[in-house]
């Protein structure tokens, strides 16, 4: 069963939905991929043969979030186009009312953070790093997206992680409770989706009211953010520092 060129889409049986990224060579995104993730999981949550998804990565990359090359190009509309491509596809992912389960064998910066921030279960390998690199490249985080932040990591954690832009190791993720277990990389997928039939066989309406419960609160304040921004109130995510940051960030002249 596929879905868009660089996602595939395979059922593993016990209702269990295996979701692989691939575009080549970082999972590297933009207003199209961001699109597909955000009506991928609208499909997903629509279908009732789905009782729970582990999302995975094909590369050895998870993701490497934004496309830089591309978005240090960015005009106006288009940067505001992707803030809120950004903030619908994660408010997507972080309102997904079924078991999420990132599988994780490969770096997750930036906006490839957030897909395992959206989780509810994260399993990852030993040399994986994670980070939002956004000051790095001379921007903040969109609206919705910094909500996903701030009800994901302790104040601490997105206080060190957000304001440095630096890379934290799998083992301190799994203190800091970011992660919920690292293991060999050769064992993450079957891991991931051991945990994912396990919480495959919960009540469904049960784990959907829980889950909403949880993170209610936060997904009014992502609907909120979206809202605002399709009246009008957006006027760019750049600053002028932020091509040039970019432009460093890539190694581009």
């Amino acid at each position: 069963m596929g879905t868009q060129n660089w996602l595939s889409l395979e059922m593993q049986g016990e209702g269990l939905a295996l979701v692989t990224m691939a575009q080549a060579p970082v999972n590297a995104m933009d207003s199209k991929t961001l699109g597909d993730l955000a009506q991928l999981f609208v499909d997903l949550a629509e279908n009732s043969d789905v009782k729970a998804v582990v999302l995975a990565s094909g590369l050895k990359v998870f993701s490497a979030g934004l496309d830089l090359k591309q978005a240090q190009h960015y005009d106006t509309d288009q940067q505001n186009q992707i803030v809120r491509g950004l903030d619908i596809a994660f408010g997507k992912m972080f309102s997904f009312p079924k078991p999420l389960i990132a599988a994780v064998a490969g770096p997750a910066i930036a906006g490839g953070f957030f897909p395992v921030l959206c989780s509810d279960y994260r399993v990852a390998s030993p040399k994986v790093r994670f980070g939002l690199a956004e000051v790095q490249v001379g921007v903040g985080l969109p609206a919705g997206t910094l909500e996903i932040a701030r009800a994901m990591l302790s104040p601490n954690d997105l206080r060190r992680i957000l304001q440095s832009g630096n890379l934290i190791r799998a083992e301190a993720a799994l203190v800091a409770g970011i992660v919920d277990e690292v293991v060999d990389a050769d064992d993450v997928l079957n891991r991931a989706i051991h945990v994912a039939k396990e919480y495959a066989q919960l009540p469904p309406q049960a784990y959907g009211l829980v889950k909403q419960q949880i993170r209610g609160d936060t997904i009014a304040l992502i609907e909120t953010a979206i809202s605002n921004a399709s009246k009008g109130k957006d006027d760019g995510w750049f600053t002028e520092e932020t091509r040039a940051a970019m432009a460093k960030m890539i190694g581009a002249s």
